[in-house]
C-alpha cells in the first residue's frame, strides 16, 4: 500500500487544486451557514442603526467612518431589505471569504491540505471573528481587504506578474474606503519591503502605478475630509482625550490578543510569525512578518483598541499551518496529533465564542454560561455594565425607546406634531428613532452627535422638542416649559440607555439653526 506522501505526490496539479478548493469551499460554506443560523437571534446593534441612517445620507465620508459601509448598507436595503438576517448576510459572506483567503495564503506559502485546514479552522473558530462577523460593521470586511493585499503581494514575490500591483492598488483603495486603518497595514507592507530584498519591487513601475490607483480610489474620501477640516482626526483626538476607551499596557494588550483569538490556537499564529520572519528560502515572506510587527507597534503607540491589529492575523495563522505541517510530518505520532490538535482548537473556540459576542446562546443561556465559566469579554469602553456585556446589551431596548417617544409624540395636537423635533443625544438614539420610529409614524430625528451634526436641524425651529436623555435643570435653562413624558428602560440594555424623555416648549435660545454649531458632539 502506498504511503500518504506518495499518494499525494502522484496527484496531478489540477486534482490537487480541485481538492484544495473543495476543502476551502466546504469550510467557507460551513462558517457562512453558522452565521446565518444565528443572524436574527438578538436585536439591531447600535452601530447598525447608525449605518442604516447613513445609508439614507450617502456621501463620500462621515465623521467617524469611511463611506463604504454606508454604501453596503444602502445596497442591502435595496436588494435584501432591512431585516436582521438581511443586514447580516454580507458580514457572513465576508467571514467565509476570510477563510478562503487564509487557505490561499497558506497554499501560497507552501502548505498542503493539513496546513491549510489548520489555518482555516483556527480562523473559523477564533472567538473575536465569530462575534464580529455576526454584526454589520466595517470590522467584518477589514480582514478581507488586508488579506487580499497580502495574498497578491505574496504571489508577486513568488514570481507572478508585477502588473498584479494594479490589482493590489484597487483592493487597497477599496480597503481605505472601508476603514482608514488600511493605511497602517499598507505602511507595514512598505516597511517590510524596504527592510528586505523585496525592496527591488520599487525599481519597477507597476508598484508605483498601483499606489497611484489606490490613491485615486481613496481620493474622494480624502477630499471630503480636507474640505471639512479632517473631522475624523478631530474625533479621534476627542476620544483619546475623553478616556472613553480602555487602555492596556503592552503585555496585557498581547495577552488579550491570545484570548480573543483562542488560546489553544496561539501557538499556530506565534509559530507563523516566526516562520514569516525567518523566511528560510528568502522568498519575501519576511515582508508579512515585518508588516505585522509594524502594525502592532503602531497600535500600541497609538493606544488603539484591543481588536485593531486583529485583521493581520490570518496571514500568521496561514504561515503557522506551514510550520505545524512540517513539524507533525517529522513525528511518528503526527498522524493522530493532526486531527487531535485541530479538534481541540475547534472545541476551545466554540466554548469561548459566546463570550466574544457570537450569539449561539439565547440571553438566559448566555447569563448562565458566563456565571458558570466566570468568563466575560474584554472591555472595550469604560462604561457601567448591566447583566450583559456591552456589544450584547447594545442590541436591546431600541424599539422600546422609540415606543416611549411615539406615545408622547402622538399625544400632541396635529399642528404641534408638525413642528416638534425629536432630539437624540447620540447616534444610537437618533438612529433607533429613524429606523423604528419611522414605522411608528415619527419624523426623522436630529442630533449633534457624529455625522448627525452635518445633517442639521432638518428645518425645525426648536420651539417644540422631545428630548431624550437630559436633565430637567439644564432643559429649564433652555425652555420655558419642560415636562417629563416617559422613561426608557430595558432590563438587558446598557445602564446609560436608561433615562427620562422630556417634552420641551417655548425655546429661550432663539432658533435651532442659530445654536446648532454649539450642539456638535464628536466623541
Amino acid at each position: 500500500m502506498a504511503s500518504a506522501p506518495v499518494e499525494a505526490s502522484l496527484q496531478t496539479p489540477t486534482e490537487s487544486r480541485r481538492g484544495d478548493w473543495a476543502l476551502l469551499g466546504g469550510f467557507a460554506f460551513l462558517l457562512f451557514l453558522a452565521h446565518m443560523l444565528v443572524s436574527g437571534r438578538y436585536g439591531y446593534f447600535v452601530d447598525e442603526l447608525y449605518y442604516l441612517a447613513c445609508s439614507q445620507h450617502l456621501d463620500w465620508g462621515y465623521v467617524d467612518q469611511a463611506p463604504l459601509i454606508a454604501v453596503i448598507t444602502w445596497f442591502v436595503r435595496k436588494t435584501l431589505g432591512d431585516s436582521l438576517t438581511a443586514l447580516h448576510f454580507f458580514p457572513a459572506v465576508a467571514a467565509a471569504l476570510k477563510v478562503v483567503l487564509t487557505g490561499l495564503i497558506a497554499r501560497e506559502l507552501g502548505a498542503r491540505r493539513f496546513g491549510m485546514a489548520l489555518a482555516c479552522v483556527s480562523v473559523m473558530v477564533a472567538p473575536f471573528w465569530l462575534g464580529m462577523d455576526s454584526l454589520l460593521t466595517m470590522n467584518a470586511f477589514e480582514p478581507c481587504f488586508w488579506m487580499a493585499c497580502a495574498l497578491i503581494a505574496l504571489k508577486i514575490f513568488n514570481g507572478a506578474s508585477p502588473k498584479l500591483w494594479l490589482l493590489f492598488g484597487s483592493v487597497a483603495g477599496l480597503g481605505l474606503e472601508n476603514k482608514h486603518s488600511t493605511l497602517i497595514f499598507g505602511f507595514g507592507l512598505f516597511v517590510g519591503m524596504l527592510l528586505t530584498r523585496q525592496r527591488k519591487q520599487f525599481a519597477g513601475p507597476w508598484i508605483w502605478l498601483g499606489g497611484v490607483l489606490a490613491f485615486l480610489i481613496f481620493l474622494p474620501n480624502l477630499l471630503w475630509e480636507a474640505h471639512r477640516g479632517f473631522p475624523t482626526a478631530e474625533l479621534l483626538r476627542n476620544v483619546q482625550a475623553s478616556g472613553r476607551n480602555t487602555e492596556l499596557g503592552p503585555l496585557t494588550f498581547m495577552a488579550v490578543q491570545v484570548l480573543i483569538l483562542n488560546p489553544l490556537a496561539a501557538p499556530v499564529w506565534i509559530a507563523g510569525l516566526v516562520e514569516l520572519l525567518r523566511d528560510r528560502e528568502g522568498r519575501g515572506w519576511r515582508v508579512l512578518g515585518v508588516c505585522y510587527v509594524v502594525v502592532m507597534v503602531v497600535m500600541l503607540t497609538m493606544h488603539g483598541r484591543l481588536y485593531y491589529p486583529v485583521p493581520a492575523y490570518p496571514m500568521l495563522f496561514a504561515a503557522g499551518g506551514v510550520a505545524f505541517e512540517r513539524w507533525f510530518g517529522q513525528w511518528q505520532s503526527g498522524r493522530w496529533l493532526k486531527p487531535a490538535y485541530v479538534t481541540l482548537i475547534a472545541i476551545a473556540g466554540l466554548i469561548l465564542a459566546p463570550a466574544a459576542y457570537f450569539p449561539m446562546l439565547n440571553v438566559d443561556q448566555y447569563i448562565a454560561y458566563s456565571r458558570f465559566l466566570h468568563i466575560q469579554p474584554p472591555r472595550i469602553e469604560n462604561h457601567r455594565m448591566g447583566p450583559l456585556p456591552q456589544l450584547y446589551a447594545d442590541q436591546f431596548g431600541w424599539k422600546e425607546m422609540a415606543q416611549v417617544v411615539a406615545d408622547a409624540y402622538h399625544k400632541l395636537p396635529p399642528d404641534e406634531q408638525k413642528s416638534c423635533a425629536i432630539f437624540g443625544q447620540n447616534y444610537g438614539q437618533a438612529g433607533a428613532m429613524d429606523f423604528f420610529g419611522a414605522k411608528m409614524g415619527l419624523p426623522p430625528a436630529i442630533s449633534g452627535h457624529q455625522s448627525y451634526f452635518y445633517w442639521g436641524p432638518r428645518g425645525y425651529s426648536g420651539e417644540c422638542m422631545i428630548v431624550l436623555d437630559d436633565t430637567p435643570g439644564r432643559l429649564s435653562e433652555l425652555y420655558r416649559d419642560v415636562e417629563n413624558v416617559g422613561t426608557v428602560y430595558h432590563p438587558l440594555s446598557m445602564p446609560y440607555q436608561h433615562f427620562d424623555v422630556y417634552l420641551c416648549r417655548g425655546a429661550k435660545f432663539g432658533t435651532l439653526e442659530k445654536v446648532w454649531p454649539q450642539l456638535k458632539r464628536w466623541n
